[in-house]
């Protein structure tokens, strides 16, 4: 598999000098669909806003195909990595706007029947296209910023924790999307997530940040099912006992 990122002794450290992320290293490559978990508060987060470059590490580097990130311009940079939030932040006007903006900041214009293409890949219909989208569901706005993002073909996919504020139905509806573009398309997806049953469910690699590192990595089935990390395995475990619980 080709290689996309590579990152190397990155760390970050917070407003008080704090380190979020301590001498982080890792390879992303082509193709591969990872969910990351962790306790709250690990840097995962973080590491996802340092690959879309929405803050710089204080300590190490991170290359794309062997570009340093520093040399790469930001907005080319983030239209080869896109990213989707836990909150969808719809832009005032239509479907239409929202999809057209990532586009037209490259100087580029996003046809009609292109905009149906993005609506049907995220299963809304093409008659959404002049609602008002802050008028929409949660779960359709989810829908619609992950169809702006993938307005501008990005190569690789970072979601961070897009289903949590979502109901059970919708979420199974945005795992499935995520699923099915991985596998027609080949996406490249990094999904952070703090519901494990979901991590396991969608993942086909599986990462482990807790207290600022990467404590473990693999296929997802090996993790969850024989972690090589005792502190992984506390950490699953008494995360699926608390998931019980709460039913």
């Amino acid at each position: 598999m080709k290689e996309l990122i590579s990152i190397h002794h990155v760390v970050k450290k917070d407003k008080k000098g704090q380190s979020i992320l301590k001498g982080v290293s890792a390879k992303i490559f082509e193709g591969e669909l990872i969910t990351i978990i962790g306790p709250s508060g690990s840097g995962k987060s973080t590491f996802l806003s340092l690959i879309n470059r929405m803050t710089d590490p204080d300590e190490g580097s991170l290359q794309f195909k062997e570009a340093p990130y520093l040399q790469m311009d930001v907005l080319k940079l983030r239209r080869k990595i896109g990213m989707v939030f836990q909150l969808p932040t719809m832009l005032p006007g239509t479907v239409r706007d929202n999809l057209k903006i990532g586009p037209s900041l490259l100087r580029k214009n996003l046809n009609e029947a292109e905009m149906d293409t993005l609506l049907e890949q995220v299963a809304l219909p093409k008659s959404l296209k002049d609602q008002d989208a802050r008028s929409l569901s949660g779960g359709q706005k989810q829908r619609v910023s992950l169809a702006r993002t993938l307005a501008n073909q990005p190569e690789i996919l970072l979601l961070d924790e897009v289903t949590a504020s979502l109901d059970p139905r919708s979420t199974e509806e945005i795992e499935d999307l995520i699923v099915e573009l991985h596998k027609t398309q080949g996406k490249t997806i990094l999904w952070v997530s703090h519901n494990l049953k979901q991590a396991k469910k969608v993942g086909q690699y599986t990462w482990v940040i807790a207290d600022g590192k990467i404590m473990e990595q693999g296929k997802t089935f090996e993790v969850f099912e024989h972690p090589k990390n005792i502190a992984t395995k506390e950490f699953i475990a008494t995360s699926f006992e608390k998931a019980a619980s709460n039913i």
